[in-house]
């Protein structure tokens, strides 16, 4: 797989990433989704799925074969333990995965972006060239994510609590994109980035 033609695109919850990954599509990049690969990790028959069942209870499956994911998260995440088994289940699966499609966007596309939460964390910036980290202040990202989903301040500091600080992100990535500045900005941002790579990757 050329590597040089992936672009890891991660950053804290409401910093702007899909804003980004948008303007990146507009510009005719490929984008692969992480969270969909998560999605289908979890859809009836899937290996994962099944492992997942042998080890936290066949009870998370309904009849139907789908994940009863209240309860997985409940147990998954009932301490730091549960919670990394559960990643070193599904984080390896969602890669495999993503890697796949990546090669078979790769086939038609200049330029594939992959656009992954937990780049890091699940060791999918192995797959990239480069990466794109995005970053937003704190009480900007809170509006955002109440707006999003429909959430309390509390119930969005808690999911940012989740998460690394601005320095874990920016301190790995190749590129910085600031997700609070206009979009006119965060396009040319955006466009200049991909230009770049796109013209080191026609060099080589």
């Amino acid at each position: 797989m050329e590597k040089k033609r992936v672009i890891g695109l991660t950053g804290q919850t409401g910093a702007g990433k899909t804003t980004v990954s948008g303007f990146a599509g507009e510009l005719g990049c490929a984008v692969v989704d992480a969270d969909k690969m998560a999605h289908e990790a979890l859809a009836p028959g899937s290996d994962c799925l099944k492992r997942l069942a042998e080890i936290f209870g066949h009870d998370i499956i309904e009849k139907d074969g789908s994940c009863r994911r209240s309860v997985l998260a409940q147990r998954a995440f009932s301490d730091k333990k549960s919670t990394a088994l559960l990643n070193s289940i599904t984080h390896p699966w969602i890669i495999e995965k993503s890697g796949q499609y990546i090669r078979r966007k790769l086939e038609n596309n200049d330029i594939v972006i992959f656009d992954a939460p937990l780049l890091f964390e699940s060791g999918g910036d192995r797959l990239c060239g480069t990466v794109i980290a995005v970053t937003a202040p704190e009480n900007i990202r809170i509006e955002r994510i109440m707006q999003r989903d429909g959430i309390s301040e509390k119930a969005a500091r808690l999911r940012m609590g989740a998460q690394h600080d601005e320095e874990y992100y920016t301190s790995r990535a190749d590129y910085v994109i600031d997700g609070s500045a206009s979009l006119d900005e965060i396009k040319r941002k955006t466009t200049a980035i991909i230009s770049e790579i796109q013209n080191c990757a026609a060099l080589t």
